[in-house]
C-alpha cells in the first residue's frame, strides 16, 4: 500500500513516529452529504484497531435508525475489535435516569448534558475514538461554548481521537482541528425531488 509523504516536516523536536501517532481532531462540515457516513467509515477503522469506541449523535431524533449503528453495534459485541457505546440526544442519552414527573429537557439543555458526559469521558479516557456526530450545531446556535470544546480537545489527556460531524462548524474549531472536510454539494437526488431510501440515507 502506498504511503502518503507529507509535504512539510516541522522544526517540533519530535520523531516521525511520535509525530505519526499524535491523537487528532478531526472536523467533516460543509453542506454536502456523508459527514456522518464518512465518520463512522473511520470509526470502523478504530474498530479494526480494537480501539474503544464512544458515539454521541447531538440533534438528531432517537426514532431515526441509522444503519451504522446496527452495524458498529453488533460489531462492538463480537468481541473480535474495540467496543462500541452509542449515544443518542434524543433518547436523553444513556447515563440518566429521570423522573418522568421532572418534565422534558430542552434540546439545549440536552446538548449541554451531553457535552458534559463527552468532557467526563474524555478526562477519564474512557474511549479512543470518539464521533460527536452532529457536534457542530450546538456550538454553531451558542447552545455549547467553542471556546470551552476546544480547550478541552486541546488538553485532553492521553491518545483519544476525536471527531466531529455537522454544517456550520465554528470557525475556532475549524483552526484548531488537524484535520477538516467541507463537503460540498454538486448534486443531489433532492433537487429533483426524491426523498432519502433506505440503504443510502439509512
Amino acid at each position: 500500500m502506498p504511503q502518503g509523504q507529507p509535504t512539510v516536516v516541522p522544526d517540533d523536536g519530535l520523531t516521525t513516529r511520535q509525530r505519526r501517532n499524535r491523537p487528532l481532531v478531526m472536523v467533516h462540515t460543509g453542506v454536502g452529504k456523508g459527514k456522518s457516513t464518512a465518520a463512522f467509515g473511520m470509526a470502523l477503522r478504530a474498530w479494526n484497531q480494537g480501539w474503544p469506541i464512544g458515539v454521541f449523535q447531538f440533534v438528531k431524533s432517537a426514532k431515526w435508525k441509522v444503519g451504522e449503528e446496527n452495524a458498529l453495534k453488533a460489531l462492538g459485541a463480537t468481541g473480535e475489535g474495540g467496543t462500541v457505546a452509542w449515544h443518542k440526544m434524543g433518547e436523553g442519552w444513556s447515563w440518566i435516569q429521570r423522573d418522568p414527573k421532572d418534565g422534558e429537557q430542552s434540546n439545549e439543555d440536552k446538548a449541554r448534558e451531553g457535552w458534559e458526559q463527552v468532557k467526563r469521558d474524555l478526562a477519564a479516557e474512557t474511549y479512543r475514538f470518539y464521533v460527536l456526530d452532529e457536534f457542530a450545531y450546538p456550538m454553531h446556535w451558542g447552545w455549547v461554548d467553542t471556546a470551552e470544546v476546544v480547550e478541552v480537545l486541546r488538553n485532553r489527556p492521553g491518545t483519544q481521537h476525536v471527531v466531529v460531524t455537522g454544517r456550520n462548524a465554528p470557525q475556532e474549531l475549524l483552526d484548531f482541528a488537524d484535520l477538516v472536510t467541507d463537503m460540498s454539494k454538486v448534486k443531489h437526488p433532492m433537487d429533483a425531488g426524491q426523498k432519502g431510501q433506505r440503504g443510502i440515507e439509512w
